[in-house]
C-alpha cells in the first residue's frame, strides 16, 4: 500500500482542472443535442431488438458478427453495433444462424 501526500495547493489545482474538464465534457454533450454518452444495451435488450434467442445472440458474439464488451460477467453492446447487424439478421433464415 502506498500513501501519497499532496500539498493543499496542488490538490486544489488538480480538483479545479478536473472540474473544468467535466464542464467541457458536459458542454460537448450539450452541443450534440443533449445526448449523453452512448447507452449500452444488455443481452435482453439486444434479443428483443433483433427478435432472437439468447443462444443466437451467443452465436453472433462467437462468430464475430456482433461486437461486445464484458464487465465482470455482464455483456454489453453498443446500440450502433446492434443496428449495423439488423439487416443481416433479418435476412438470414433461423436455421442458418444456429
Amino acid at each position: 500500500m502506498e500513501v501519497l501526500i499532496f500539498q493543499k495547493e496542488a490538490f486544489e489545482e488538480m480538483a479545479a482542472k478536473f472540474s473544468r474538464f467535466s464542464d467541457r465534457v458536459n458542454e460537448l454533450l450539450a452541443k450534440q443535442g443533449g445526448k449523453s454518452l452512448n447507452r449500452w444495451m444488455d443481452n435482453q435488450e439486444v434479443c428483443q431488438q433483433l427478435n432472437i434467442s439468447p443462444r443466437t445472440l451467443q452465436t453472433l458474439r462467437d462468430n464475430g458478427t456482433l461486437a461486445y464488451s464484458q464487465i465482470n460477467h455482464k455483456v454489453f453492446y453498443r446500440p450502433e453495433d446492434v443496428l449495423r447487424i439488423v439487416k443481416p439478421v433479418e435476412n438470414k433464415p433461423k436455421s442458418a444462424m444456429a
